[in-house]
């Protein structure tokens, strides 16, 4: 089933701002990535292993608000599963 979702102004913002964060990891430059590709566009959704290095961004205590916010922003974006 195809996800309708795109990535809003607010989560690119936060996207892009990982993504400049030198400091930033792997995953979190990966989910990123995902969101901004996702931004003003319904057609392309997360894949396999980006929403992977979303979650571990979600699951890492170390991860900054803006690392969660873009990697929960790829992981709304990842295909429906039933």
């Amino acid at each position: 089933m195809a996800n309708r979702e795109q990535t809003g102004k607010a989560a690119a913002s936060k996207a892009a701002k990982v993504l400049r964060d030198p400091g930033a990891s792997k995953a979190a430059k990966s989910a990123a990535a995902s969101t901004l590709t996702q931004r003003g566009t319904q057609l392309e959704q997360t894949g396999k292993a980006a929403a992977s290095a979303a979650a571990k961004v979600l699951g890492d205590p170390k991860s900054t608000p803006a690392q969660k916010s873009a990697a929960a922003s790829a992981l709304t974006q990842r295909a429906n599963r039933k």
